[in-house]
């Protein structure tokens, strides 16, 4: 016990103190925690984006409701898919034609041919072929953004790649209200 009524901050201010903050800090994160995950769940905030006016998630084997329409002339044979990883399909979409561009401060050129994915239904493909020559703009900006280093080394390729994806799902935000590309993939990929 303390003498004369001495607490444990009167005797030693420091040490009470820590441990107010450190409480306060638990407490913060654990209120942050729980306000994220309300949130995840879809308590909090605004709608999640699903329902009739956004693009649904496709399980491997479902039937799409919007299927997108493709030019190329592949064997229509039936899909398998494996059992193991995401349960939602993957559905691509394949550029046709090359990009090419200046790099950044530099004389050199990019040339990629691209390709995008999502797991969403048809409706996304529909959108990335519908907006393709706003498409093909917004990603030619990205490309002349690109310096030479990034463009030699993996770490840049794929910073790249991840604002390929942002300035698609720009573009159609803008233009249908909803993203859903989730990847851009190089199919070719040129420097000279």
């Amino acid at each position: 016990m303390a003498k004369g009524g001495d607490s444990d901050v009167e005797r030693n201010p420091k040490g009470g103190m820590i441990k107010i903050a450190l409480g306060a800090v638990l407490l913060l994160g654990a209120g942050a925690g729980g306000a994220y995950g309300a949130f995840a769940a879809g308590l909090l905030g605004g709608k999640a984006e699903t329902g009739p006016n956004f693009p649904e998630f496709v399980r491997k084997g479902e039937s799409d409701p919007y299927p997108a329409v493709t030019t190329t002339k592949k064997d229509n044979g039936q899909i398998v898919y494996g059992e193991g990883g995401s349960e939602y399909r993957t559905a691509y979409y394949s550029f046709e034609g090359s990009f090419t561009s200046n790099l950044l401060n530099s004389p050199a050129l990019i040339q990629v041919d691209l390709a995008v994915s999502t797991r969403r239904d048809g409706r996304v493909l529909q959108w990335v072929r519908n907006h393709e020559l706003a498409i093909r703009s917004a990603i030619l900006v990205q490309l002349a953004a690109t310096s030479e280093d990034d463009a030699y080394s993996i770490k840049g390729k794929k910073k790249l790649a991840s604002r390929l994806t942002d300035a698609i799902n720009e573009v159609l935000e803008e233009q249908e209200g909803f993203g859903g590309i989730e990847n851009v993939y190089f199919k070719g990929f040129l420097v000279q």
